[in-house]
């Protein structure tokens, strides 16, 4: 990790003024996504003694659960056609062509199942806005616009042995009886890692996660 650190910061270092770094972290449901992006922006932060790294996670572009159960997908809620796609790509688009200019993006809130407009705020002195999320590198359309709004995308080195008793721990946490969780694992957490893993080889980089935060990530991501 202190390698890859010392990495961005030489980006950071050499990037043109008013100009963002885009950096993707994606994998597997469960892998620890929002554990690493918190742990890269402290540590960006920590090393250049300010708040120039940021995280904004593609979550904040779930459907609303009216919209998903009039489509008949909120069973599926967390597949891809369960996403706002073109509104994330446009929230890339934004980070990337407006530097200088405070963006908003939304976060999604756990706790109520559902996305908070404006919730995270990009200043221009965020030169780094990590972006986690699952399918970053998928090729389908719209989503195989993302990619090339990135500056580069990091995979996480996981698997579903690992994945899986955290995600059962995510539903039960969630309000899911334990055979509630197990259902929902199985007929979309796990379809949803098969695909993924599909997206694994347009990476630039598999990294692991730091073993001090291996456990926190159980119920973030």
């Amino acid at each position: 990790m202190q390698e890859l650190i010392a990495s961005l910061l030489d980006k950071l270092e050499k990037l043109p003024s008013g100009r963002r770094y885009l950096l993707g972290i994606t994998g597997y449901p469960g892998a620890g996504k929002s554990a690493l992006a918190e742990i890269i922006c402290e540590r960006i932060n920590s090393a250049l003694s300010q708040v120039g790294a940021l995280v904004v996670p593609m979550d904040g572009f779930h459907l609303p659960d009216e919209t998903l159960r009039r489509r008949g997908l909120w069973e599926l809620k967390g597949v891809p056609e369960t996403f706002d796609a073109e509104g994330f790509v446009s929230l890339l688009r934004e980070l990337r062509a407006s530097p200088v200019r405070v963006v908003r993006c939304p976060r999604f809130d756990r706790s109520i199942e559902a996305s908070i407009p404006g919730a995270i705020v990009v200043q221009p002195e965020h030169r780094l806005v990590v972006v986690e999320g699952n399918y970053l590198l998928l090729e389908s359309e719209p989503w195989s616009e993302v990619r090339p709004l990135l500056d580069e995308v990091w995979f996480i080195d996981s698997s579903i042995d690992e994945i899986y008793p955290r995600l059962l721990e995510r539903h039960i946490l969630g309000g899911r009886t334990p055979e509630q969780a197990r259902l929902k694992v199985e007929s979309t957490d796990l379809a949803n890692a098969r695909l993924i893993e599909q997206t694994r080889p347009r990476a630039d980089r598999i990294v692991l996660m730091p073993v001090e935060r291996a456990r926190s990530s159980r119920s973030a991501d």
